[in-house]
């Protein structure tokens, strides 16, 4: 991957909609050129899809919850993840490093449906306990960091 392949990604960052057209506009390349290497890209994994973000409590899910999952000393975490996995409201899994095992973000419609929620979730086995905080407002999320992806600074001499 070079300088050209990490322009690409982080136009795509921002709009990934873009045309290739626009996208050699942007980085100095024909849509031909963007368009092959937009496939290697995908080839290779570096770009694993696109999706449309959607405002969520526009589509009925105006209630969002942060939970630490603290497993059992015996749980196995690759069948707690896959577990929290198949609950259609967990957005997001994050393994970390401290008391709890697991973060997920919960999206749900309503407080009485989070309650719900959190009853399915102490009853996977392998939870020991869960922590919840719920979310008042989101200042900002998924936004893209292009930072590793910015040519890096010239070195003075």
């Amino acid at each position: 991957m070079d300088a050209l392949d990490r322009k690409i990604i982080a136009a795509l960052r921002l709009n990934g909609r873009a045309t290739y057209a626009e996208l050699g506009r942007t980085v100095g390349l024909s849509a031909s050129s963007v368009h092959e290497r937009v496939g290697k890209l995908e080839a290779a994994g570096v770009i694993t899809g696109y999706h449309a973000t959607v405002n969520p409590s526009t589509v009925g899910l105006g209630v969002t919850a942060l939970v630490g999952i603290q497993p059992t000393d015996t749980a196995d975490d690759n069948d707690v993840a896959k577990e929290l996995g198949a609950l259609p409201e967990v957005e997001s899994c994050y393994a970390v490093a401290g008391d709890e095992a697991f973060v997920v973000k919960v999206r749900v419609p309503t407080v009485d449906e989070l309650e719900h929620t959190l009853g399915r979730l102490r009853r996977i086995g392998g939870v020991a306990r869960t922590r919840t905080t719920v979310v008042l407002s989101t200042r900002f999320e998924g936004r893209p960091n292009n930072t590793v992806l910015e040519d890096p600074p010239a070195t003075g001499a």
